[in-house]
Formats: C-alpha cells, structure tokens, sequence
C-alpha cells in the first residue's frame, strides 16, 4: 500500500510540473522574452525556440500530462477496491478522490503559480522541456498528425498562438501608461504624446491669424525698420495692406545684414522674400512634421478649404507638442498661464484651449472651437459683454473684456475638484 500511495504522489507531482509548464510558457510576456534573446540570453533563446511550434510544445505537455493522470487514476482505483473492496462505493470513492486531488495538486495550484511567475519558471524548464520534447518526438508526431487535420478544418494556423499578438495604437499608449514606472516620466510623457500627435492637426498648434507677427510693405519705412529691429521672431511673413495677401517670408538675419549696411528699403526689402509654403489647416500634426521635414522648411502659412489665411505654424510649435514647452527668445507671452494666490488667471480671449489645458491643467473641450474666444461664443450663442459669468466644462470664468465682436481678456477660476471615494475618507 505505501509503494502505491508514493507513486500516486509522484503521478501528481509530475502533473503538476506539466501543468505550471504550460501555463508559465503561455503566460510568458513575448516580447520581454525576444529582448532577452537578443541580448543573448540561452534559457531565452530556448524558450523562443520551444514556442515558435507551440504545437508541438503543447503536445508533448499535454501527453505526458494527460497519460500522467489517466496513470493516476486507475492508482486511485486500485487503492480504493484494496480499502474497500471491489464494489461500486469504491469506485466513487476512488472518482471524487482522484478529481479533487488532481483540480488541487495538480490543476488549479500550479496554474496559479506558472501564471504568477512565468518568467522565473518558463526560462528554467526551457532546459527540460527541450530535451523531452526531442524524447518524445515520434509520439508527438503521430499525435499531431490528428490534430494537425482537425486544425486545418477549422482554418487555423500551427504556431500562431506563440507569436506575439500585435498592438494597436491605443493599446501601445496604455502600455506606456501602465508601465510608465520603469522609465523617466519625461520620457513616458514624450511617448504618450507621439502617440497622440497623429490625432492632432495644424489647426490645433498654429498661431491665430490674429496672433501673427507680420511685416506690411504699405507701411511706413521707419515702421518696417523699427518693427524688424524689435522682432523675437527669426522669420516674419510679408503682407502688402491686408494680412490675407501675403507676399513672402523674411529671414530676419538678412534684414538685419542690410539694415546694417544701410542699404534696409522696400525694394531690398522684397528681394530677400522667400516663397510662402501653405499647408491645410486639416492636416495631421505628425504628417506635417514629416512634410517640414521633406521641404526643409521650418514655418507654414495655414490656409483653410477656401484659401483664406487661418494661422501660422512653426516646426517648434509641432516639437513642442512633442516635448513639451522649452525655452527660446520670444517674450513670455504666457505669464497670465499661472494660478495666482486667489487660484484666477487673466488669459486672453485669443488664447488656445490645447495651451490653456496643458498649462493650467483644465479639461476644457477641443472638438470645436480652438480658442477660448470660440468656446464661449459657441457656448452662449451671443456676444457677451464685460462682466457676464460662466461656467463650462466646470471651469468657471468672467468675461473682463470684449472688442469688436470678440472676447478679449478673460479671467478663469481653478475649478474645485470634487473628493473622490478614497480622499473623503
């Protein structure tokens, strides 16, 4: 009796060793385990072998663990007509014996744990499983040879199972969410924001055409000299009377060359004029860096479905959007961008949503207008008048001031946060 009682727990264990080897080679994260290979990690390597015909390695699994329980059982049953004699009450005894010792010991429990820790235990039982597979080859084999026919009715593909599953877009993203704890925040952030940035258009970064530094070739000399000598900007666009009839762009660099020389007229002024490049408003943020790219070029004149003049986007607006915002010679243009004691900012009516959301952190919509102005048109139907409250997306703001048909400044109040579950207790 104890002979027969060891070697059913051996049965057991053994299946359990089939059982966590199945599931810690399925669980095993695919594309860490490619890494490990190819830094020329052997147990890896292994691994990547035995699953690239999960076939086979399911085959060889399955048979020594299903022969191992059969093996098992009909233990079991001898043990229990010993006990009992041969009637059918052991027979029963010896059915829900071996089924819970086989769902505990051999099933469940060690599941659990290949799941838990695939790659601790899948790297290491590559050097047996390995060996046993070429063992039990012509077994396997023959074995396939069946199951090969019952898949190929069903259409599907040996070996499909161990190659990695590829990854959307989004599903990529919340990769990097999830496991931004294993890499520098600035670099998950600079990922997040690749993945979104084939989602965002020119229109969303580009500078409002009310926004626009330009040069006006009607005006007066001593402007145009004033205005080229006081410029942050190293490329201006060139209009002559209305900003829609944009003749060139001006490298501010050779301006200043001629200015210098005292040579800085209209005429010469004309000659260093490049040809505007105009883009589509709707075109995606990630092609246009590719296009700027191509045309080396570094600023976009932005042009809606008419060809009337939207914006103005520069390769630094896109790079930002990318890295975030860092340093250059423009004035701060955005120190309203900031809570101040009494938690209010004063913005401009001008300003963008993308901009105001980024840098006050509200969750203001982006899928309609692009600047607050719109927004609060859109949201009230009217033009509002100095004074007038109101509150969108739970932000709350004030209408301060407004000019020809447009909100000029506004002033925006932090939104109160409502306590969630775990910070109200």
């Amino acid at each position: 009796m104890k002979w027969q009682l060891a070697a059913l727990a051996a049965l057991l264990l053994i299946s359990a060793f089939f059982s966590i080897a199945e599931t810690s080679m399925m669980a095993i994260n695919r594309y860490r385990l490619r890494a490990m290979a190819r830094l020329g990690n052997r147990a890896a390597q292994r691994t990547a072998e035995l699953l690239a015909r999960t076939d086979r390695l399911l085959g060889v699994i399955l048979l020594g663990n299903n022969l191992v329980n059969s093996a098992a059982s009909v233990l079991t049953g001898v043990i229990a007509i010993e006990l009992l004699g041969q009637n059918e009450l052991a027979l029963a005894v010896a059915t829900g014996a071996i089924t819970f010792l086989i769902v505990v010991f051999s099933e469940i429990t060690p599941k659990v744990i290949g799941a838990t820790f695939p790659e601790k235990i899948a790297l290491p039982l590559s050097y047996i499983l390995g060996p046993l597979l070429k063992l039990l080859y012509p077994v396997v084999w023959f074995v396939n040879l069946f199951s090969s026919a019952v898949l190929g009715l069903l259409r599907v593909k040996p070996g499909a199972a161990g190659e990695p599953q590829r990854l959307t877009q989004e599903e990529l993203r919340s990769l990097v969410l999830e496991h931004s704890h294993v890499i520098p925040k600035k670099h998950a952030s600079i990922l997040v924001n690749l993945f979104d940035l084939d989602r965002i258009t020119v229109e969303d970064v580009m500078t409002p055409r009310a926004q626009i530094e330009a040069l006006d070739l009607e005006a007066p000399e001593e402007e145009l000299v004033g205005q080229i000598a006081t410029s942050y900007h190293t490329r201006l666009p060139v209009y002559r009377g209305e900003l829609g009839s944009i003749v060139g762009i001006l490298h501010i660099r050779r301006a200043v060359a001629l200015l210098r020389e005292g040579e800085l007229d209209k005429r010469a002024l004309e000659e260093q004029l490049t040809e505007p490049y105009y883009v589509p408003a709707e075109t995606p943020a990630l092609t246009q860096l590719q296009y700027f790219q191509e045309a080396r070029q570094r600023l976009a004149l932005v042009v809606d479905e008419y060809g009337e003049l939207q914006g103005l986007v520069t390769l630094e607006d896109i790079i930002e959007e990318i890295i975030g915002e860092f340093t250059t010679t423009a004035p701060v243009k955005a120190a309203g961008y900031a809570w101040d004691d009494q938690g209010s900012a004063l913005v401009e009516g001008a300003s963008s949503l993308r901009e105001l959301n980024r840098k006050l952190g509200l969750e203001l919509p982006l899928e309609g207008p692009k600047t607050l102005n719109g927004l609060i048109l859109e949201h009230l139907q009217d033009i509002p008048e100095g004074g007038v409250s109101v509150k969108i997306n739970g932000v709350p703001m004030e209408i301060v001031q407004t000019q020809d048909r447009v909100v000029k400044t506004v002033r925006l109040f932090k939104p109160v946060r409502e306590p969630t579950a775990e910070t109200a207790a």
